[in-house]
């Protein structure tokens, strides 16, 4: 996988300011965040050597709407994304 993680996106449904919850279901819209479910071994740089990834397994985080690639094991949607499109690290 080298600079590339796997990642199961975490829908949320939107609370407008008003308080009406409009559902996931309702916005066509990729997801931006998720649960990093498994991490390369990073990417090599110019003398061959393994640069080890700064994301870790189990750590949300926000990516860019557009940067991942889609797909489905057993009917459930993945995402995998470079470390390089990770915006920020989610934590509780």
């Amino acid at each position: 996988m080298n600079d590339y993680l796997l990642i199961e996106p975490i829908k949320e449904d939107e609370v407008t300011k008003g308080g009406i919850v409009i559902p996931e279901t309702a916005r066509e819209e990729r997801a931006i965040k998720g649960k990093v479910i498994a991490v390369g071994s990073g990417k090599l740089n110019d003398k061959g050597e393994r640069i080890p990834l700064t994301i870790k397994e189990g750590q949300q985080v926000i990516f860019k709407k557009y940067a991942p690639d889609e797909i489905k094991i057993d009917d459930k949607e993945y995402y995998f994304v470079r470390e390089d499109d990770i915006l920020a690290v989610v934590e509780d």
